[in-house]
């Protein structure tokens, strides 16, 4: 009996020493404009091996722990992918103030975690997921680094917003846009500043994204009134390499289960064939 325990000991060890155990990991990371607060996901790892790495970009005023981003989060953990999902500046759990945040900045945050993830040793290769304002992150991110990104999948992606800061007209509020107030008081009890919606005028959203030639993945809800589908359709039209999905009757935040679970098992699937 004594003899078996010991056996059964040493094979675990062994196991250990082998293999990294699946597991979920909170992090702090260098961002823009202070600390990010981040969650690391990872499936088991053999030793010596690689696999491929997720970053995942949150929207408008949201943050890493919404519903659809949990659930591509766990998927992804489960068909042997990793991934970081984590709150930009001034949202969440993360430092600095939601009024200070801009596209910009928020682009800066994305490329310090994709640094912080290529320098992992179990990384094999870095592919971005983005939400809504997160989706066009991702995007400019990836028409930027070009290579560097393996793949991209975008749902929701709310290119709108450089329509809606020249129409004076963001997130249920109104301002002029000829001239930009300090701030801008939100019905959600947010606080965006003037230089939002300074640099989403002229942001270069298309622009940029169509710089990025890898493999894309759009997911959009037709039941979308924040971000009407064809704001997706259009992405669809700039890249050379996109396969453009949409959903009957899913709103911008995927509120069904059933939603989040078809839009993970896609971007899932498409990370495992990209």
């Amino acid at each position: 009996m004594k003899k078996n325990i010991i056996t059964l000991v040493l094979i675990l060890i062994t196991l250990m020493q082998t293999t990294k155990a699946q597991q979920t990991e909170d992090l702090t990371l260098e961002g823009a404009k202070g600390k990010l607060a981040a969650t690391l996901q990872t499936p088991k790892i053999e030793k010596g091996k690689k696999v491929r790495m997720v970053i995942i970009c949150h929207g408008f005023g949201g943050d890493k722990d919404r519903p659809l981003l949990r659930t591509i989060a766990d998927q992804l953990q489960k068909a042997g992918i990793a991934s970081i999902r984590f709150d930009f500046n001034g949202c969440g759990k993360s430092e600095g103030r939601f009024q200070d945040m801009t596209v910009l900045n928020e682009i800066e945050d994305a490329k310090k975690v994709i640094a912080y993830a290529e320098k992992l040793p179990y990384v094999s290769g870095i592919s971005i997921v983005g939400h809504s304002q997160g989706g066009v992150v991702a995007s400019m991110v990836a028409g930027e680094l070009k290579k560097a990104i393996k793949s991209v999948a975008l749902c929701a992606p709310a290119a709108v917003l450089r329509d809606d800061a020249l129409r004076g007209t963001t997130q249920g509020a109104t301002y002029n846009p000829h001239h930009i107030p300090e701030y801008i008081d939100l019905p959600r009890g947010l606080r965006m500043g003037h230089d939002y919606v300074k640099t989403a005028q002229t942001l270069p959203i298309y622009e940029t994204a169509q710089q990025y030639k890898g493999s894309v993945l759009i997911i959009h809800g037709t039941w979308d009134v924040v971000v009407p589908y064809t704001y997706g359709e259009h992405y669809h039209q700039v890249y050379k390499n996109s396969k453009l999905i949409l959903l009957p009757e899913v709103d911008h935040s995927f509120t069904t289960e059933e939603a989040r679970n078809k839009t993970a098992a896609e971007i899932t699937e498409f990370m495992n064939r990209n």
